[in-house]
């Protein structure tokens, strides 16, 4: 039976680095809902869970290598790895729309990318960077959309 308490504690040396690597993934599931919850109430087909999981899942590819010691030059290479298969996610958002020649998803798919470096951030500790770019990110999706909406107002219709 010790083997088995032995393996999941793995990496979790004492009960203040569990509650930090608790605190992290937690962190990490409400920053990415936080943008989950905008993309949402906009319509959009990546929303809360889809978010909140892509922020988890970055989280977690950089707590766990942290937690068993791994070195940071190879943490970078599972960063980079991060970050262009979630460029492949964000890229099957994009559309491109045959018939009016416009492409759609373009914002979905920086959302999630963006949503991967604020799990990194947290992963990495970084809890107040992760959290003024989930600020600017809402500023940027919910405020400026606005913003845009009321310019294009304004302008002639093609």
């Amino acid at each position: 039976m010790n083997v088995f308490w032995e393996e999941f504690t793995l990496g979790l040396p004492d009960l203040r680095e569990t509650a930090r690597v608790a605190i992290r993934l937690v962190a990490a599931s409400v920053l990415g809902a936080i943008i989950g919850i905008q993309r949402e109430h906009a319509g959009k087909p990546a929303g809360l869970r889809t978010h909140m999981l892509v922020s988890l899942g970055a989280a977690l590819f950089v707590v766990v290598p942290l937690q068993v010691g791994m070195e940071f030059d190879e943490l970078s290479r599972i960063i980079q790895g991060l970050a262009t298969g979630i460029g492949f996610i964000g890229g099957g958002a994009i559309l491109k729309m045959s018939q009016t020649k416009e492409i759609q998803g373009l914002t979905t798919a920086a959302g999630i990318w963006l949503t991967s470096a604020v799990g990194v951030a947290v992963g990495l500790g970084g809890l107040g960077v992760a959290l003024i770019s989930v600020l600017l990110a809402w500023i940027i999706l919910s405020v400026l959309l606005r913003l845009e909406a009321h310019i294009d107002k304004g302008q002639p219709q093609k």
